[in-house]
């Protein structure tokens, strides 16, 4: 049992009772917990998987000592028919579910390991090929951690974004979303979506309707914490026709498709819930967990989810 807080009596108090209860040990200030590393230090607490990332790298057994900059190549496009079926796949399925893990602490390799997963089942050379790449990256960035800054106001601000049609096997679009509280990233998510979208607008749709369950999730949990948020949520999009859509009182023919998501974010929009400001495209974070991207435009984004090396932060 993890037992948090400032008032330190009261803490002392719970622990008591709780011995006198159960046969427990108090193992002091949490270190590790479930494969999860927790560092602190003056700017916050560090979230890490170091240990667990070294041991998928041993039980995948790589043959080369290489490291990539980026998990996936740029531009990468993978579908069921490519390459040849692997005699074996145990593998490959091992090391995904092992990364699917990962990506507690991980966001940066979110997106590669929702495309990998869509491999499981029919695995071919091509998706290995592109899971061994996804293991030197990781190998290269071992040491990636994820901070959960002790200055941070407890506010709450998303992102949405949507790679319309980007998948080349069913033309479904992939959304991307992600949630601060301040400057600590708290939520992410890479998922493909259940229906194909029609135009760009619509898959951004989906996607901020996705981010508008999550955010009213989270208000209602912080909620629950005795913290309570009076300002709306603001949810990023970068694209216009999808904000309009929102604001429009009005259905017709361009949105009747999507009414159930509309009535959904406008709900929460005209109740105080979310706000809907635009964020260019260039700006928009949620744009790291729907695609590739070159090395710069990757360290970019990287840098804005309040990720760093544990070397970083001992300096």
């Amino acid at each position: 049992m993890i037992i948090t807080g400032s008032d330190y009596s009261t803490i002392e108090e719970v622990k008591h009772q709780l011995f006198q209860e159960f046969e427990m040990k108090d193992l002091g200030f949490l270190r590790y917990f479930l494969g999860i590393e927790v560092a602190t230090s003056p700017t916050g607490y560090l979230l890490s998987q170091t240990k667990y990332a070294r041991d998928i790298l041993s039980r995948a057994n790589l043959t080369d000592e290489k490291i990539v900059d980026t998990p996936l190549e740029l531009h990468a496009k993978f579908s069921a028919s490519d390459g040849v079926p692997l005699e074996d796949p145990t593998l490959y399925r091992e090391l995904v579910g092992c990364l699917v893990y990962l990506t507690v602490t991980r966001p940066d390799i979110s997106y590669a390991v929702h495309i990998l997963s869509q491999f499981v089942s029919a695995t071919r050379s091509t998706h290995w090929a592109a899971l061994l790449r996804t293991l030197r990256y990781l190998r290269g960035t071992l040491l990636q951690c994820l901070l959960l800054s002790a200055s941070s106001d407890l506010t709450l601000r998303a992102y949405a974004d949507a790679d319309w049609a980007g998948d080349i096997s069913d033309r479904k679009s992939t959304s991307g979303l992600c949630v601060f509280l301040g400057d600590s990233l708290i939520s992410w998510k890479s998922k493909k979506q259940s229906v194909v979208a029609r135009s760009t607008a619509e898959a951004e749709y989906r996607a901020m309707a996705y981010a508008t369950s999550e955010i009213v999730w989270l208000r209602w949990l912080l909620s629950d914490m005795g913290v309570s948020l009076s300002d709306p949520t603001p949810l990023y999009c970068d694209n216009q026709s999808a904000v309009q859509i929102a604001h429009n009182s009005v259905f017709h023919e361009r949105t009747k498709h999507v009414e159930i998501d509309c009535h959904f974010v406008r709900q929460h929009l005209q109740a105080g819930s979310i706000t809907l400001p635009f964020v260019p495209s260039s700006l928009q974070l949620a744009d790291f967990f729907t695609k590739t991207h070159t090395v710069a435009r990757f360290r970019f984004l990287l840098g804005k989810l309040s990720m760093l090396s544990a070397l970083a932060s001992s300096v």
